[in-house]
């Protein structure tokens, strides 16, 4: 598993079970686990929204941590929802040779 992005993933389902931290010590992911999948999926809109308005400044270094922030973010609610890369792997191999419009149409 020399992949970052693997190696994230497990850690984050290995404390998808873990206990929720108390105070301010403990995983924030076990943390977000515990506050449910809403509060997931507002914690990944919120880092699109930091990841778009880096993309529009001047810095293109910039966007860096705030794609790693919010690809974090998205696995976390992959896991969640017991999914995983290699789900999304199987769905792009599925749309390769496959115009986007197409795709798109295809989805209904």
């Amino acid at each position: 598993m020399d992949d970052p992005l693997d190696r994230l993933a497990a850690t984050i389902t290995a404390r998808r079970d873990a206990p929720a931290p108390s105070g301010a010590g403990g995983s924030y992911t076990a943390h977000l686990f515990a506050r449910g999948r809403a509060r997931i999926a507002q914690k990944l809109g919120e880092e699109a929204v930091e990841c778009v308005i880096a993309a529009m400044g001047d810095d293109p270094a910039a966007i860096v941590p705030e794609a790693a922030d919010l690809l974090y973010h998205l696995l976390v609610l992959l896991a969640d929802a017991g999914l995983t890369l290699d789900d999304v792997r199987a769905e792009l191999a599925r749309r390769e040779g496959m115009s986007g419009l197409a795709e798109k149409a295809a989805r209904g």
